[in-house]
């Protein structure tokens, strides 16, 4: 079965205009041109839709479907497999999110007590999920299947305090660590308090602070450009300057 732009537009229910832009970035090139000038997708051409939609409803650009899907090593199948164990993930995430509505509106019809670790377990269960796909392979990898689960264990059963908490260490770290930056040494007495919010941070996930893990950490914030993109977003190089204030840090 072949199809023309605004047929296969049709049946996957994008607009013919995405089809077209997917051309002009080389993510989805049409089978061949008629005649009469028209783009003409083929069953290939169908599938490789397919798996794009799948990538987006996932929430990855369209530069990383593209890099991808270009790679030689891109096996359908996989891929498939992969998504699949997303969707289901995020499937437990909103049956989650769901029986925590439902719980809630229970409690304030019947003005019943719902504890208050119960109103939040829908939206940790959401980040733990997140963890996983963006940085699960890496972190079991470096150390271990069950430091990972241990981790997300204890953020499991964290209180709403401690969440509150660990977040706002999270931005102080990112501020301190932009003020630290500004003088350009990492050595600095700004710098060296972010290193130490920094390891207040992780010793909350973690069971135990140990300065061979912190070192790795922050080597792998270099590393590995997902965790560089993080930091860099706030300013270039954060990654790096972050990465040897720990290092002075722990050596200290």
């Amino acid at each position: 079965m072949e199809y023309t732009v605004q047929k296969l537009a049709k049946i996957a229910g994008i607009s013919s205009r995405t089809l077209r832009y997917y051309d002009e970035i080389n993510l989805l090139k049409p089978a061949r041109i008629n005649t009469s000038g028209y783009r003409i997708y083929g069953k290939n051409e169908v599938d490789r839709l397919q798996q794009i939609m799948f990538y987006k409803a996932l929430g990855v650009g369209l530069e990383d479907i593209n890099l991808l899907m270009s790679s030689p090593d891109f096996n359908e199948i996989q891929a498939l497999k992969s998504h699949r164990n997303q969707l289901l993930m995020k499937r437990d995430q909103l049956n989650q999110l769901i029986q925590n509505v439902e719980t809630t509106i229970l409690s304030k019809e019947e003005e019943t007590e719902m504890s208050d670790q119960s109103k939040f377990e829908g939206f940790k269960e959401k980040m733990i999920q997140e963890n996983t796909k963006h940085y699960g392979d890496e972190v079991i990898e470096r150390y271990g299947k069950d430091v990972f689960e241990r981790s997300n264990r204890k953020l499991k059963n964290a209180t709403k305090e401690e969440m509150d908490a660990i977040k706002d260490l999270g931005e102080a770290i990112i501020s301190t660590l932009l003020e630290a930056f500004k003088t350009n040494d990492p050595s600095s007495e700004l710098a060296q308090k972010a290193a130490y919010l920094h390891k207040q941070w992780i010793s909350f996930y973690w069971d135990g602070y140990s300065k061979e893990g912190h070192l790795g950490l922050g080597d792998m914030y270099v590393a590995d450009e997902r965790f560089k993109k993080y930091y860099d977003q706030h300013q270039k190089g954060l990654a790096e300057f972050l990465r040897d204030a720990i290092k002075i840090f722990v050596e200290k």
